[in-house]
């Protein structure tokens, strides 16, 4: 595989997708020029009218922080081909706009002030850059065949694949330290594209030489080049495996809503409890959540994002003993019903994190003998186990089984999904 160092990666588990560029504007999803064929003269409006003068980094930042998140993950440029940075290839950047300033420095600043890694997304695809050749998924696909090949005729994917490398230079040589890379994304096949179309392996060589140990994502369409695995908006439902059924390094990328970029009318808002039980599933099966924000054109986190964020921060204060440094817990111990086990293999800690809280008791597998203590993580509270049987007849616990004796009812803070902390012998 790659030759990135996800041991950090896999210790922290946990972070923040930004999503922001021009089609924050529009404010109806991120592939908006795709959705609605817009050609880029009736884009250029977005451009011209691009001035976040609420923009504020470091509420992001603080947010993140605040939320448990570990490390970001910013669209330094995404499929519209509007560039964060102040690069020297092209002019369609965010200094030529009313606000005139490489935010991307702001925010890689304030992330790193609150001690986040840094992480830079770069769009593969361009819908704006002259060179970059209209496709199956180009906003002006619809286009009579003719004319389509007239204007290919003049577009060359060698001059668009330098392009990249050239941008990749800056961001990877003006901003420091950089953690992860994530490219987006290949389409190979009939009027697509693929490795052949960015050069991927040029790239690939030319980001481990500019950031020896960088992460990157698994989207070159490079096979064995990938860190990680990257599953989007769905949760795997167990650990994933490489071909010869070893264990992957994985990260899931999800949004609140149904949306990355900042969608005013969207609707399918997860509750936050989804969300907190999203994080737990990832970590669970042994892998990372990056979850994702769409900052207003504004610049600001609109309040949905951030409540959700609130939740995850309130929950994580008493329980992220049971995410960082976490993974699959040992296949010799299934977890009970409505359960997810977490396993921290330093500290030999087991977490049952109860999505449902059982009345009265619950029987954990294979675990009789083997426990030291046991205790509700939020606020330290004993709780009290048994293994052997007794006469009560409700409940019996089963051979090899430790029984755990709870309490009907919980207390408040940090028990949104209540956590059991398992001190194994």
């Amino acid at each position: 595989m790659g030759k990135g160092d996800t041991r950090w990666f896999v210790h922290d588990r946990f972070g923040m997708f930004i999503h922001w560029g021009l089609y924050s504007l529009p404010a109806r999803h991120e592939w908006v020029r795709h959705a609605e064929r817009i050609p880029n003269e009736a884009y250029e409006i977005y451009f011209e009218m691009f001035n976040p003068d609420l923009f504020d980094p470091k509420a992001w930042a603080k947010a993140a922080r605040e939320a448990g998140m570990k490390y970001f993950v910013i669209t330094t440029k995404h499929h519209e081909g509007f560039c964060l940075w102040d690069t020297k290839y092209t002019d369609y950047k965010v200094t030529n706009t009313p606000v005139g300033r490489d935010l991307l420095r702001e925010i890689v600043d304030a992330f790193r002030g609150e001690g986040l890694k840094v992480g830079f997304y770069y769009s593969l695809l361009d819908w704006h850059h002259p060179d970059f050749t209209i496709d199956r998924i180009h906003p002006l696909r619809d286009l009579p065949p003719e004319e389509i090949a007239k204007l290919n005729s003049t577009r060359d994917m060698k001059r668009y694949a330098q392009y990249m490398r050239d941008q990749v230079t800056e961001l990877l040589t003006n901003y420091g330290k950089v953690e992860i890379i994530w490219f987006d994304f290949s389409y190979p096949g009939e009027n697509g594209k693929g490795r052949d179309d960015w050069e991927s392996e040029k790239l690939y060589e030319l980001v481990h030489r500019l950031q020896p140990g960088i992460i990157v994502d698994n989207r070159l369409d490079l096979p064995g080049s990938g860190d990680i695995e990257t599953p989007e908006q769905f949760t795997p439902d167990k650990g994933m495996v490489d071909a010869q059924g070893n264990p992957v390094v994985w990260e899931g990328c999800q949004t609140f809503s149904g949306s990355w970029g900042y969608f005013r009318d969207e609707m399918s808002w997860k509750i936050p409890r989804m969300c907190i039980e999203m994080l737990i599933n990832h970590v669970s099966r042994g892998g990372n959540l990056l979850m994702n924000v769409g900052p207003t054109s504004r610049g600001y986190i609109d309040r949905r994002a951030l409540d959700r964020l609130a939740a995850y921060g309130e929950w994580m204060k008493y329980n992220s003993r049971s995410i960082y440094g976490c993974g699959t817990a040992p296949a010799e111990f299934p977890a009970p019903a409505d359960c997810r086990y977490t396993w921290n293999p330093e500290t030999k800690r087991l977490y049952l994190h109860c999505l449902v809280w059982p009345f009265k008791h619950v029987h954990l597998e294979n675990l009789a003998g083997k426990v030291k203590y046991a205790q509700l993580l939020a606020d330290g509270s004993e709780i009290r186990i048994r293994e052997e049987k007794t006469d009560n007849l409700n409940s019996h616990t089963p051979q090899g089984a430790l029984t755990l004796e709870l309490p009907t009812l919980l207390p408040g803070q940090g028990c949104e999904v209540p956590v059991i902390e398992l001190v194994l012998k």
